[in-house]
């Protein structure tokens, strides 16, 4: 494991800004007639927030957890609520969620 000094550490910190985490859940709409094709529209509704870069990461959840995924948004705890509100699985409650202020260093990102 690569040695990380104090120094190298508090210098990190200091880069370290907040994010929402969003965790969506099952709600009782999920598994439903229909809600295939409103899933569909939640997906469209993603990449459309990641094109004008306010969804930053999007983890779809793959076990049999209520638990459907995860989104780590670069905006306002009130500005996710808005956007989350908004979504078509949210709206035709298929999905709820939860929201929580994050800390993270920018640049960080998935493996290509």
């Amino acid at each position: 494991m690569t040695e990380i000094s104090d120094d190298y550490m508090r210098e990190q910190l200091t880069r370290a800004r907040e994010f929402v985490a969003v965790l969506l859940k099952a709600a009782d709409g999920y598994g439903k007639e229909g809600s295939d094709a409103v899933i569909w529209e939640h997906v469209r509704h993603n990449f459309a927030l990641r094109a004008e870069g306010s969804l930053s990461v999007v983890l779809p959840v793959m076990d049999d957890s209520d638990l459907c995924g995860v989104g780590i948004f670069n905006a306002s705890v009130e500005e996710v609520r808005t956007l989350m509100d908004d979504d078509p699985g949210v709206r035709a409650g298929v999905f709820t969620y939860e929201v929580h202020p994050v800390r993270g260093f920018p640049g960080d990102g998935l493996p290509q």
